[in-house]
């Protein structure tokens, strides 16, 4: 196992790395279970319309940091941070934010598909009709699942349970959810994980689709799936970030030896 200490963690911003329209940014965030620190000192940046995979062995503290991009974490007793996170020129943590705005705004897709057990049609319209949508709901409806690419498998099946989905069709039911409110940022954490692998192909193919609309951040354990489907890459080690740079780079040229030895399979 290769072991860093705190001093050696200085962030590597590889040269190739240009953010010029960042969608959303961390200033130096720490953050806190209790006294235990989970994130350290992290600054980055998301690149608009982009894909950006955070990488890094488990307890490493990607879900953590995803998590507080929307203020998940909030849920949480003994959650602490400091610093910011800068969304639309706000800090997201400030006082006069509004959480459920912020989670309007910055959508989540979790590990494990997690539709309501309501119909397919609820599942898409409940979280828009509470939060006073007065379109047209099945323009909507079917907007949503168009763009998600699940519309052809269950426009015949609306009021059927959505919890007779598959797996895979149960998670795009999800990025369905989180379309229909029309969010600018969608945080995946690994939305891939429990699906079969023709399931994870069919995600793949539709994040690939969904950035040319929103700005990304996906959790992952899997390297080729980080390769295949972002366009930058931050790599975490124990609550660190270690290195953040343009993916093709990250796994082919990468600046930091801790960084060659996770991706190469050396530990993690």
């Amino acid at each position: 196992m290769v072991e860093l200490s705190r001093k050696d963690h200085a962030v590597t911003h590889h040269k190739s790395v240009e953010i010029s329209d960042p969608a959303m940014e961390t200033l130096n965030v720490t953050i806190k279970y209790g006294e235990s620190i989970a994130v350290n000192s992290c600054s980055l940046k998301f690149q608009k319309n982009r894909v950006t995979a955070i990488i890094g062995p488990s307890g490493c503290g990607k879900s953590t940091l995803i998590r507080s991009l929307n203020r998940m974490n909030d849920f949480i007793d003994d959650f602490s941070l400091t610093g910011q996170v800068m969304f639309a020129g706000e800090d997201i943590y400030n006082r006069k934010a509004d959480p459920v705005e912020i989670r309007r705004r910055i959508g989540m897709v979790f590990q494990k598909p997690n539709p309501f057990p309501k119909s397919i049609y609820k599942n898409i319209i409940w979280g828009p009709q509470i939060n006073g949508f007065k379109g047209n709901p099945d323009e909507l409806v079917e907007e949503s699942l168009i763009n998600a690419g699940l519309w052809d498998e269950v426009k015949d099946r609306l009021n059927g349970s959505a919890m007779a989905l598959s797996g895979g069709q149960q998670q795009r039911l999800c990025i369905a959810r989180a379309i229909a409110m029309k969010p600018e940022i969608i945080l995946m954490d690994e939305p891939a994980s429990a699906l079969d692998p023709k399931s994870t192909a069919r995600i793949e193919d539709l994040i690939e689709e969904l950035r040319q609309n929103y700005t990304i951040v996906i959790v992952t354990h899997n390297m080729q799936q980080a390769a295949r489907i972002s366009d930058y890459t931050a790599f975490l080690y124990n609550g660190d970030l270690v290195e953040f740079g343009v993916t093709k780079h990250i796994f082919t040229n990468p600046d930091r030896k801790e960084t060659e030895d996770y991706i190469t399979g050396r530990f993690g």
